[in-house]
């Protein structure tokens, strides 16, 4: 079984984060300098582990006391998001721009520990003179969805990557997301009507570029990150109504200093199947695919609810597909006839060569999952029994 079907059955017993980032193996001890306070590795060190060994294309997260050390801005973004595919999408997306510059083969994962809470409050409030440190545009007052000054930063998210030095890890580098909408949503009065502000492209990237390098400026005034490598990466947001999460749209690296000489554009895509209020598809070919793998399965089963799937392009290339089946079903059997026919069925209609998710569930959780890795010819099931 491969690295990638054994994290997702993980996923169904740890927590989210944990389970995209750890790899399998068992736990190895290391110690870690304490990279919080900017200390080298002759400083006393504390009883860290690693959460294993990964074939290079995941990240080993590290344990603290055997236990694992949470963001300091934990929560923050489910607080933040209406949309919980915009969850996954935001953590998910750093972490894989983030292995450009930090190879999973020499760097560890741990959640962001330099950004508090409160100075993220602070960064994605408004500017104000009780706020001098708000990102966002001051309030001018106005209330019309076209005059208004909007909210265009909605979120921001910290990951750190310490790297192996001898016998212990020290700080090697942070990821910096900046989750910026397209769309603010507002009342104009408490519980009244919700309005919206739509943002320009074009208004929406220079004021992500501009917030990135007032942070650049303040992460370096700290001493463990004054001369670390610093990633950003801008996220426009899914919308709230949305079956999908958003997408990157650039990314820069600053080695030194505090100015950002180069940004570089993300062209990514997401999109939903079956495409619904005269939509177009991203791609006619792949929603075509996924509209006969649909009507063969809804054809062995009568009691579908919904079939539908959540497609990822990449440089407008389909880099993946999360396909969802709802169901009733009445027998272990019939889940597991079901689950075969479903095989066959993506096997024979759906995109070659792509990574592929399935999941069947019913009301009462999820029942069956298949689930082929890129360059892959066939799938591997898994029905959930019972004792």
């Amino acid at each position: 079984m491969s690295n990638h079907i054994k994290n997702i059955e993980l996923s169904l017993v740890l927590l989210a984060t944990i389970a995209v980032l750890a790899g399998c193996g068992n736990l190895q001890n290391s110690g870690l300098s304490d990279s919080e306070s900017g200390s080298n590795t002759n400083s006393k060190t504390s009883n860290y582990q690693i959460t294993g060994t990964t074939d290079g294309t995941q990240y080993s997260a590290l344990l603290s006391n055997g236990k694992y050390k949470v963001s300091a801005t934990r929560g923050l973004l489910t607080d933040q998001n209406a949309n919980k595919f915009n969850i996954s999408s935001f953590e998910g997306g750093l972490t894989t721009l983030s292995k450009t510059e930090f190879s999973p083969k020499k760097y560890a994962f741990q959640e962001g520990q330099h950004i508090s809470r409160t100075t993220a409050n602070n960064w994605l409030a408004r500017q104000s003179k009780s706020n001098p440190e708000g990102l966002n545009p001051v309030d001018n007052g106005k209330t019309d969805p076209s005059t208004r000054n909007p909210i265009y930063l909605q979120d921001i998210l910290e990951q750190d990557y310490l790297v192996r030095k001898d016998n212990s890890y020290q700080l090697g580098g942070v990821a910096i997301g900046l989750g910026m909408n397209k769309v603010d949503n507002y009342r104009k009065e408490k519980y009244g009507a919700v309005y919206k502000t739509t943002i320009s492209e074009t208004a929406r990237e220079q004021q992500a570029k501009s917030m990135a390098e007032k942070i650049l400026s303040r992460l370096r005034q700290k001493k463990a990150l004054a001369n670390v490598t610093i990633v950003f990466g801008l996220y426009e947001q899914g919308e709230d109504d949305s079956l999908v999460g958003g997408t990157y749209f650039a990314t820069a690296v600053s080695k030194s200093g505090t100015n950002i000489d180069q940004w570089n554009t993300v062209n990514e895509k997401n999109g939903v199947l079956p495409v619904v209020n005269n939509e177009k598809a991203i791609n006619d070919g792949d929603s075509d695919s996924f509209d006969n793998f649909k009507s063969k399965v809804q054809s062995f089963f009568p009691n579908l609810s919904g079939v539908t799937a959540q497609v990822h392009y990449k440089d407008n290339k389909l880099a993946g597909m999360n396909i969802k089946i709802t169901t009733q079903f009445f027998g272990e059997n019939e889940i597991r006839s079901f689950t075969q026919y479903t095989d066959t069925a993506a096997t024979q209609y759906l995109p070659a060569g792509i990574p592929i998710e399935i999941t069947i569930s019913s009301v009462e959780g999820m029942q069956a999952f298949l689930n082929r890795d890129s360059g892959d010819k066939t799938f591997y099931t898994h029905v959930f029994g019972s004792y």
